[in-house]
Parts: structure tokens; sequence; C-alpha cells
């Protein structure tokens, strides 16, 4: 059986290679100019080539401010894509594992969100995704889509990278401190993937619909640069800057952004057996890999 991973060179994809790798599993990993998942009948071509019982969509776009001029490009892969996954899926009798995001919510809540919760996105990015969702859901088969939320890594551009570079470039950084959300690991959001490929492959599973997972706790940028901070003059580095708060209405941005995205991932353990880690758990492990690969001297 085969799983095809779209989105491969991506923050996330990188990671879900790396944890099929140790999984031993057989994943055929794509990305432009390889596959477009907006191009329906190059879509076509390679599922009657290459026949996966699994596909996992890891494609997106992910500029979240440049969305509000981009909206075409946005809309096309992040609902035109995951629709033309999912209509193949459903042709070729494949699951679909599509990965989704906490920014379909409006940030109104005042508890974690349930994956039951109504969606009411604030920016293009989040309503695309949104839109990505119903598509994946209205197709035909069965298939899950799991949201997360805050994605940090090694690779690609991410808040840490930011703040690390920021922090070797100023005395002084202000970050916003209220707006809340779940950090989350995209080394542990892969590892989730790959479970549950694994479950669906050898049939252990049934489940589909939506689910959420994301780094165990509720944080804000604010706190969230400060750990960067503290864990990366532990492991050596100089020069650390001093981080002030600010308010989201002191930091203007073209895309609006809620203002609290923390997300209930309580249903996910129970259907697929799967753990939540801290989400300063693997912060001090990734922040040595991002510092690892930028050369930088302690």
């Amino acid at each position: 059986m085969k799983i095809l991973l779209t989105g491969s060179k991506g923050q996330l994809g990188r990671e879900v290679v790396k944890a099929g790798i140790n999984a031993g599993l057989d994943i055929i990993s794509m990305d432009l100019p390889e596959i477009d998942i907006t191009d329906s009948e190059k879509l076509i071509r390679i599922f009657s080539e290459l026949k996966p019982s699994i596909v996992i969509n890891a494609a997106a776009y992910t500029a979240v401010d440049l969305a509000e001029t981009q909206k075409n490009l946005c809309y096309a892969v992040n609902l035109d894509g995951p629709a033309n996954l999912t209509r193949l899926c459903g042709k070729n009798k494949a699951r679909l594992i599509h990965v989704s995001t906490d920014y379909v919510f409006d940030g109104k809540a005042d508890k974690p969100y349930r994956e039951i919760d109504p969606v009411s996105p604030v920016n293009v990015y989040g309503h695309s995704k949104a839109e990505g969702e119903k598509a994946v859901l209205a197709g035909p088969g069965q298939h899950i889509i799991l949201r997360t939320s805050w994605l940090y890594g090694r690779y690609g551009k991410n808040f840490i990278k930011t703040m690390l570079r920021l922090g070797q470039e100023r005395k002084t950084i202000q970050v916003v401190n209220d707006q809340y959300g779940c950090p989350t690991c995209a080394y542990d959001l892969a590892e989730v993937i790959i479970v549950i490929a694994q479950q669906l492959m050898e049939n252990q599973s049934n489940n589909s619909g939506i689910y959420h997972y994301c780094g165990n706790g509720i944080t804000t940028w604010y706190e969230f640069a400060i750990s960067i901070f503290q864990l990366a003059g532990e492991l050596g580095l100089k020069n650390m800057p001093l981080v002030t708060p600010i308010t989201t209405s002191q930091f203007p941005t073209a895309a609006k952004r809620p203002l609290y995205t923390a997300l209930d991932c309580s249903v996910i353990g129970k259907s697929f057996g799967v753990e939540l880690k801290p989400w300063k758990y693997s912060l001090k492990k990734t922040i040595h890999q991002i510092i690892d690969s930028q050369g930088w001297n302690f």
C-alpha cells in the first residue's frame, strides 16, 4: 500500500517524510513542480500511475497577510486543491488526511474550541481553509481533517526562526500578548499523521471527520517568545534581546488575527490513541536544531 504526500518540501511535509521513514513506511513525497494540487488533470495522471491508498495533504497557502491581496492563489491552493484530492481519493478508494488550521475560528471563545464548534474565520486565509474543509467533508469517501495551530519546526518560515533572527539584529523586540493559542511542533504533528495513516492502512480505524491536534498548553505570542529566548540562552546563544508585551491594536497587520484559538484535542486521543505533548516539550530540541542549521556561534 502506497502513501502519497503532497507539500513534501514544506515545514510539515519534510517532517512527515522523516516520521514516515522512521516508521518504515513507503512514502512517495511530492511537491511543486512535479505535483500541483490545483491542477486536476495532472493529479488524475499521478493517481493513475501511483495508485495510492493514503494521501497526506500538507500542501497549503499559509501567507496570512499576503492572502488578503492574493485571494485567487490562496483559494486555489486551500480550496480547489483539497477538493481535487478529495474527488480523486473518492474515485480511487483512497483515504485523505488533510491538514487545516485553528484560524477557521473567530477567536471569540473563552475555552478551547472543539471540533463541533461552528467556524467563523476573520481573514482570507482562515476562510479559504474553512472552505477547503467543507470541500473535503462534502466529497466522496471518508476522510480525515487535522486542525492544528501555531506550527513551529526546524524547516521553513516560522515564529521561532523569526524571533531568533530578530534577537540577533535588535536589542528590543515587541510581541503581542493578547493573542492566545497552542504552539505545535511540526515533527510531533508529523508523527501523529503517520500513526493515523498506519491505522488506516491496517484497517484498525474507520474514523473520519475533523480532529484537533496541537501542543498541550495555552500561551500568548509574547510568552512563547520569552520561552524561545530563555531556551536559546540556555543553549549558549548570546545577546538575548529585551522582549516587551504589546497589544494587537499596537501591531497592525494586513490580515485580522483571532485573539483566542486554543484547541480542545481530547477527541483525537480517544479515536487514535495518540497523546498530546506539552508545547515546551519539543521546543528546546527544535531551537537547538535551528541554531545548528543556521551555523550561529555560541
